[in-house]
């Protein structure tokens, strides 16, 4: 029953030396890689540096967890950055508390929505498609908050 909702359960046990050595090696490049691009990207975002390597690296680990593949690449990208200066950047200065909240409650919006039909939560009318209660958004925000700090 487990193993269903951790897959990690299911191949961790047929998990072989040579594959560890190969993921080792693959986790060096990878890490090599990664900081210096995930401190660049949450600096594209408007964001600051350490933020890129906690963005980075919690998919990382989550999908060590929970993924079912064992070839996808997760992790940052230039666009995602952007898209997220550029939304943000409406509502927030750059540099503020609210700024970083705002990214971090649009991190999780997307992800939701992007969740939304594949979570195997049934259905309801309240929920038509199976999503988590929490990530369901109210359809009747007629407002856009005003622009924070300034």
């Amino acid at each position: 029953m487990f193993s269903r909702h951790f897959p990690i359960l299911t191949w961790a046990s047929t998990y072989r030396r040579d594959t560890f050595s190969a993921d080792a090696i693959a986790a060096i490049i990878v890490t090599i890689m990664l900081i210096p691009q995930s401190l660049a990207y949450a600096l594209l975002a408007g964001l600051p540096p350490e933020i890129g390597l906690y963005a980075s690296i919690a998919p990382l680990v989550i999908y060590t967890i929970f993924g079912t593949s064992m070839t996808l690449a997760v992790g940052l990208v230039a666009v995602t950055s952007l898209m997220t200066a550029s939304a943000i950047g409406e509502l927030m200065v750059r540099g503020t508390p609210e700024y970083l909240g705002a990214a971090i409650v649009l991190a999780l919006i997307s992800g939701c929505q992007r969740r939304r039909k594949s979570l195997p939560l049934g259905r309801s009318k309240s929920r038509p498609f199976g999503a988590a209660p929490w990530c369901v958004m109210p359809s009747n925000s007629k407002h856009v908050p005003r622009r924070v700090g300034r």
